[in-house]
């Protein structure tokens, strides 16, 4: 389909190492002038679904500091744009969990807030896996949780996981694993 907006300037906000804001001058589809914010992410969000042989996950719990409460995620993290997104989710796997793992299948690609930003995530499911020992980021005050994946599941079901890339993530992986 076309572009049914025009853009006329791009005014750049705001930028540090991970976001770049910016305020743009359009003509919507109406052809009426106005205003669109973007955010713009310098990083892909990686989510990775750690599954042991007994049907276990991972669950990484962590103070979010944007929305000021407690948050259960999935392990997950940025992979710099240009890097290969593989790789950046053994590394945040490893960092978080400790984890590694032999088998990595993608199964999903995801838009965060597909209308104030161009974040773009994908997802894994991680499976044959090794503990080894996390390490983690100075930013990153985390507890680890190892949980049956049906209770990961009924957590989203029960609002306890707010996380979008993390709801979708499991329920994806719910679905591949018969679930």
């Amino acid at each position: 389909m076309d572009n049914p907006w025009k853009t006329l300037k791009i005014n750049h906000k705001y930028e540090n190492p991970w976001i770049k804001l910016e305020e743009h001058d359009i003509l919507n589809p109406a052809g009426n002038p106005g205003i669109y914010g973007k955010v713009h992410f310098k990083n892909k969000a990686l989510g990775i679904i750690p599954v042991d042989s007994e049907m276990h996950t991972w669950l990484v719990g962590q103070y979010r500091y944007t929305l000021e409460e407690y948050s259960w995620e999935i392990p997950m993290g940025g992979g710099l744009i240009g890097q290969d997104i593989l790789q950046s989710a053994q590394r945040e796997l490893k960092e978080e969990t400790g984890l590694i793992a032999k088998k990595w299948t993608q199964i999903m690609r995801i838009h965060t807030s597909n209308s104030v930003t161009d974040e773009e995530g994908f997802v894994f499911l991680a499976e044959d896996l090794i503990q080894e020992e996390p390490e983690f980021e100075e930013t990153e005050v985390l507890q680890i949780k190892r949980v049956p994946f049906l209770e990961a599941l009924d957590w989203v079901m029960e609002g306890k996981i707010t996380d979008g890339i993390s709801i979708a993530g499991i329920l994806k992986a719910a679905k591949i694993l018969g679930l």
